[in-house]
């Protein structure tokens, strides 16, 4: 039953996106330098839900990654870039 409800949400989410929205995302991979902890990719994961433009990100202690899709009409990469860097780690573009 609760699968069935979340099955019906998710699939009512996914229709309620249009295509034109889903065009003006971006999506960018990182090789991340400086996580020490799964802690850390949590933290900037949510760090970056924070921030305008951002729409998802997935950080990966264990692969030094994160994968980020963003809203280009509201934040560049250079400002996501620029903002990961400033919190303490370093990005390698993978994309």
């Amino acid at each position: 039953m609760v699968r069935r409800k979340f099955i019906q949400q998710v699939s009512c989410g996914l229709a309620a996106v249009s295509p034109a929205a889903a065009r003006t995302r971006r999506t960018v991979t990182y090789r991340i330098t400086g996580f020490t902890c799964i802690t850390c990719a949590i933290g900037l994961d949510t760090m970056l839900s924070d921030q305008k433009g951002i729409v998802r990100s997935k950080s990966s202690y264990a692969e030094r990654t994160a994968v980020i899709e963003f809203d280009p009409d509201l934040v560049t990469e250079a400002k996501i870039r620029a903002f990961i860097e400033g919190i303490g780690f370093t990005t390698q573009n993978l994309q």
